[in-house]
């Protein structure tokens, strides 16, 4: 580049001179390119050091949002610039028009790429600028495995070896294992037995389709494959009966389980490596009336969400969220059921709040997403490193923020909010149905109500809604009675309908037809009143704090839900299924 990219941001005013600083520093104590350095420290988004690059070099900006970066499917263009070369230079076809090839790149400055593609399609070549997590989801979409490939493997005729046989032959002499043992999904040698191409083609599939866990399970009569989507379990075509033994096998094999052991339930993991990224998959073998039961959780990190701008907050709920997470001491809890989003809420703030100038530390079980530049322990209670004991030894590690992944006992409440008192802020969560619930809990567990008064700062609960599909929803208008429950609900005001706009899912190709693709959080953020730490103070009663905390102005969960529906965002029904009224 004739300038470097700092300088551009600067001229364009996204960055200024100390951000500058901190981030070449950043760069070069963890390796970083400088453009990956500047999204990981939160001083900007992906999209606007790309729109910058496109304003500098006058080319043009490719995004799923203005509708560029939508390969055209019919063209063939997979034939022309294949995935492997696609993921090798980050780089995506996008259309042919006569004698010109459209592409979507990350780097504008590299010619070779683009002289390379111009032999291969034997075209001219029309570049655009896209950012590197749209390049791959778009890559993701374009190049994927397509549901016919899993119905094509599964019922590929089976191998006559016994259940564990084939598994346990493949072990050691596997062409999609790596000189690093991770099992290469990019690989899927025709010589490999049918049973590994299944569990191969089953991951490829279930990451493809953004699925968070698949369950395998055998009953009377037939053998059952689902993927959950978005939270909702969609059936897929299953293994034959004969050979589901066998993939469990190769499961436990991976996972370095004991195959023999079919009476116990196991837990493993192992990690793959699937479109330029590593990808853990935690496995978990249970034994049932018609066989064993196999549920892998897929822990994607590629698909995590850390920008605190993207999560679902509304404005007032992130500046309050964002005021207590900068206070120098207090409590913080986000409640909310498992699988809702509270981990990755959490490290979305405390990568927005991190500066050097503090000292970071986090408690977790497990460690799920690896922050730069924070301490993070692994809670292993069979050697008596709990959540107590752990946050114990951190109070002499001169810790300023400390996340606790969990509050699950006594112990662990009373170790918070010691901290708390101490000077520490302390961040972690609760299962409670609402925000408010979390102070008759942690009262329960034994906190005094005059000290917890005092040190709480703010309660959140959180709930994960789905998005509808851009691609397939259909706006409809809904009946009289419910518009006024969501007026009422939603405490709107009736006058700005006009600029409502309404949607139900559909499905489609693009969705794999379940009618929405992925999921944000809705919330609902209290800051405590002086009104709210009295009552924590005096009587405690559920109902009367709720009143105290209506009166900050502040939405509960309902109320963001249909913020959501207005804005076109996520449906009716969606709301109505994971809320209720007095949320």
């Amino acid at each position: 580049m004739a300038k470097q990219l700092h300088e551009i941001l600067m001229d364009q005013g996204t960055l200024n001179a100390e951000q500058v600083k901190r981030a070449q520093l950043y760069a070069r104590q963890n390796n970083l390119l400088m453009a990956d350095a500047v999204v990981k420290l939160g001083f900007a988004s992906e999209e606007q050091v790309t729109i910058a690059l496109s304003k500098h070099f006058a080319m043009p900006y490719a995004s799923k949002e203005n509708g560029i970066l939508n390969p055209e499917k019919e063209q063939n263009l997979q034939q022309i610039i294949p995935e492997k070369f696609a993921r090798e230079n980050m780089v995506i076809p996008l259309f042919v028009e006569e004698d010109t090839m459209a592409v979507a790149l990350l780097d504008p400055t590299n010619l070779f790429l683009l002289d390379n593609i111009k032999m291969m399609s034997g075209k001219q070549v029309q570049p655009f600028i896209a950012s590197k997590s749209q390049l791959l989801s778009a890559m993701d979409s374009f190049y994927a495995t397509s549901s016919n490939m899993l119905e094509e493997v599964m019922s590929e005729e089976l191998k006559p070896e016994s259940e564990g046989a084939s598994a346990a032959a493949e072990e050691g002499n596997d062409e999609e294992i790596t000189e690093t043992g991770l099992l290469d999904l990019d690989k899927i040698s025709a010589t490999s037995s049918t049973y590994v191409k299944q569990v191969n083609v089953i991951l490829r599939q279930a990451i493809t389709e953004r699925a968070s866990d698949i369950h395998l399970e055998m009953f009377d009569e037939r053998v059952s494959l689902r993927f959950r989507i978005d939270g909702s379990l969609y059936e897929r075509t299953p293994p034959a009966k004969e050979s589901v033994n066998a993939i469990i096998s190769r499961i436990k094999i991976l996972s370095k389980l004991d195959i023999a052991e079919k009476r116990l339930p196991q837990d493993g993991s192992f990690t793959i490596r699937y479109q330029n990224r590593s990808i853990e998959v935690r496995v978990s073998v249970c034994p049932a009336v018609f066989g064993e039961k196999l549920v892998l959780r897929i822990l994607d990190k590629g698909t995590g969400e850390m920008n605190i701008d993207r999560l679902g907050f509304e404005p007032e709920q992130k500046k309050a969220f964002l005021e207590a997470a900068n206070l120098p001491h207090g409590l913080i809890f986000l409640t909310g059921p498992t699988g809702s989003g509270k981990s990755t809420t959490l490290n979305a703030v405390l990568t927005t709040i991190r500066t050097p100038e503090l000292n970071f530390m986090t408690l977790e079980d497990p460690v799920e997403y690896k922050l730069a530049g924070i301490s993070q322990v692994q809670v292993k209670p069979n050697i008596g490193l709990t959540f107590a004991a752990g946050l114990r030894s951190f109070l002499r590690q001169d810790p300023d923020v400390i996340l606790v992944g969990e509050v699950r006992d006594n112990e662990t409440a009373e170790a918070c909010l010691k901290a708390a008192l101490t000077g520490h802020l302390v961040l972690s969560t609760l299962h409670t149905n609402d925000a408010l619930g979390a102070v008759p809990r942690l009262v329960d567990m034994g906190m005094e109500p005059f000290l917890l008064a005092s040190s709480l700062a703010l309660v959140a609960a959180q709930r994960l809604v789905r998005v509808l599909c851009p691609y397939c929803k259909v706006p409809y208008m809904p009946d009289a009675k419910t518009l006024e429950q969501i007026i009422r609900e939603g405490r709107l005001n009736p006058k700005n309908q006009n600029a409502w706009t309404f949607y139900k899912s559909v499905g489609c190709p693009k969705c794999f037809n379940t009618g929405y693709t992925g999921r944000r959080a809705i919330y609902e953020v209290y800051r405590m009143s002086e009104e709210m730490r009295n009552v924590i103070y005096k009587s405690r009663d559920l109902m009367e704090l709720k009143n105290a905390a209506i009166k900050t102005g502040a939405l509960n969960l309902r109320a963001n839900g249909w913020r959501k529906v207005i804005r076109g965002q996520t449906t009716v029904a969606e709301i109505l299924s994971i809320t209720t009224a007095d949320e």
